[in-house]
This record gives structure tokens, sequence and C-alpha cells, in this order.
């Protein structure tokens, strides 16, 4: 659903290989019989870009967090069981590592029948892990942070610690960004385009990127760009796969609209800041970069929870209207001390490798069994 999963496990296949080691992608949705993984990836899209109340109803039937009886996602996730199985003993896998949450309803069933011999560990990539993530079946959950590490132990007994967000070491070099990142020598590939770009489309103007997600999905988002560009931005905005939107967009002066970016690291290091609305990977890309992120207009369910999340943990923050959106941006884009903290909080969360604690795990868990 989206690319942020599939980003998170191309990072973990990267790592796995540049140590000696292998590890291969496997979609839960393409192993689901009938054709029914297409089916639900096309009407979750189609409920989040166009029918957003119908996904809101659908995320507090099933995912919200908090107490009570609710369906579960493991009926569906139990079809996709015996070519898991069968993919896993066939590779020989050492660990199953679901980074989305239909995956950790699969894992969990399938560890808690005795029907997975080897150990699953479920990477949380959301800061908001509702409800689906959870299966007591699964050995351990990794979660971004700490407070959500600590929520799972205590809400449902599983084993859950941290291991910080999964991003590609690009993010993390310095950009020419002399008032906050002093050593220009070790920039992202790319940015010096990407600053060209945007010194000739709106010059003197501080870029800020508008995350849409892999979809283009977003409320109000020819409001928000008239309104950034008229008051000194340079906004641009990440339309994903959706031409219509981005079409849309592009007749609106002094915007700039874009598809699919194949060159993330370096446009987000020669951005000034983030509007984000789902609390997503692009969201933890931008934390890495050193750029500060700003909520506006969530998509609802998990972006909503997500985006409230971050504020609350201090690495973002949510501006509920068009004042406070502008307030942000201009006391975030400025060099100084606001800047500096919001970035600091924002790289904070990176403290360990993800596949090293995944490894660390899996084996600790073999010895016990």
């Amino acid at each position: 659903m989206g690319a942020g999963h599939d980003t998170v496990a191309a990072e973990l296949v990267r790592r796995a290989r540049e140590r000696g080691g292998d590890a291969q992608v496997v979609d839960v949705l393409a192993l689901l019989p009938y054709g029914l993984g297409g089916a639900l990836k096309c009407f979750y899209r189609g409920s989040v870009r166009h029918f957003p109340w119908a996904y809101a109803a659908l995320y507090r039937l099933f995912l919200r967090p908090g107490p009570g009886r609710r369906p579960s996602g493991t009926p569906l996730a139990r079809l996709a069981g015996g070519r898991l199985r069968e993919l896993a003993e066939r590779t020989g896998a050492d660990v199953v590592v679901p980074v989305f949450h239909l995956g950790a309803q699969l894992t969990g069933h399938l560890r808690a029948r005795g029907l997975l011999p080897v150990p699953s560990v479920v990477l949380v990539i959301d800061f908001e892990i509702h409800r689906q993530w959870l299966h007591p079946g699964n050995d351990h959950l990794l979660c971004l942070t700490e407070d959500a590490a600590r929520e799972v132990r205590e809400g449902t007994g599983t084993a859950a610690s941290t291991c910080g967000p999964v991003v590609a070491p690009e993010f993390f070099a310095d950009a020419f960004d002399a008032p906050d990142t002093p050593d220009a020598s070790h920039a992202a590939p790319g940015v010096a385009q990407w600053r060209e770009l945007f010194d000739r489309l709106g010059p003197g103007r501080p870029a800020v990127v508008l995350s849409a997600g892999a979809w283009g999905v977003g409320s109000h988002l020819d409001a928000t760009v008239r309104l950034l560009a008229y008051h000194g931005f340079l906004p641009v905005v990440l339309c994903g796969d959706n031409r219509r939107l981005r079409r849309a967009l592009s007749r609106t002066p002094g915007v700039v609209a874009l598809g699919w970016v194949t060159d993330m690291p370096g446009l987000l290091h020669a951005a000034r800041a983030l509007i984000d609305n789902a609390a997503g990977q692009t969201a933890v890309q931008a934390l890495a970069a050193g750029l500060p992120v700003v909520g506006h207009r969530p998509i609802p369910g998990h972006g909503a929870d997500g985006v409230r999340r971050m504020a609350a943990l201090g690495v973002s923050e949510v501006a509920a209207d068009e004042t406070a959106l502008l307030g942000a941006l201009r006391r975030l884009t400025a060099p100084g001390p606001a800047r500096r903290r919001r970035i600091a909080a924002g790289r904070a969360l990176f403290t360990q490798d993800a596949l090293a604690r995944v490894t660390e795990l899996a084996d600790a868990t073999r010895v016990r069994r």
C-alpha cells in the first residue's frame, strides 16, 4: 500500500547484501489468492483518493488503536499462509521481517500455530501503531520510538523495543546549507541541480516540499500552494503517480509540480522544509536529511494520528490553519536556533541499525526455542 513499505524493505535488503548476506522482498498482497491483493490495493487507493470519509470509517473499525473487540486482518492474511511457508522453506530463510501490518498478521498467525519455523520480527514503520500491527504470535516488534515500544509491551504483553526509522544512507549526507550544516563537501548527489532549478523558478524564495505520497493524495493542495506562493515561498509538490493532480497544480503560477522523483535525497537537501500529511516515509526521510517537518491537513485515519504523534514527540509540529502554517514555515526555514533545534530532534531518532537489531533478535529467539 503506497511506496513507504517498499522503500523500507528495499533498504533492509540492500544492507543485508552489503554485509555479505542475502534477503528477498516479498509482497504479501501478491501472495493472496484469487487476485485479492490487487483488488484490495485498488480499493484502498480509490477510497483514500476519492472517498476519504470511507477510509476514515474503515480505520475506526479495523485499525484505530485502543481496547475493545473489533475485526482483525488475520482471516484475510492467513489466505497467503501456504505460499509464505513454502517460500520460507525454499529460500532457507533465517527470519521473516514484516514491514506491513497485513504481513504482521500473517506471520503472527503462522508462528502462533507452529506453522512458521523461523522467527518473525515485525518492523513497525508507523509513528502511531494501530491494532493491526499487533499480533501476539510474533516474536518481537521493533518500533520507531521507545514510547511506542512501551505502549506495545504494556497494552499487549508482546516483546517490543526500539530501532529507529530505516532510510538509505544518502539521506544523511550534509547539504549545501552553510548556516545549519557547515561542511558542504559531503552533499548528497543532485543537490546542486535541484538548487539551480529552484533558483531559476523562484529566485529568493525558500523551497518548501509538499508530500502527497506515492498516489498523490491530499486535501485542498491547490489552496495550500497558492497561499505559499503568494507569501513568498516556492511550493514543490510531490504528486507521485497522480498525473491529474500534477497537471492541475502545474497551471498555478509559482508552483513546481513533480511526478515520481527518483532523487529524493538531493531534493530534500535542496529544500528548506517539508509539509507533510501522512507521517510516512517521506517525513522520515526529511528528518534524516535535516529538513524541518510541518504537518498540515493530514489524510484521515493513520495519517492524522501519525502527524499528531510526530508533533507530540517534538520532531515536527502541526499547523492547524493557514496562519499557523505560514508562521511555522517562516520560523523553520530561516537559519537560527528554532531550525537547529528541530533538525537535531529529528535526527536524534536515528539511533540504531534496524538490520542489526533484527539479526540479534532472531538469533536470540532461535536460542530460546
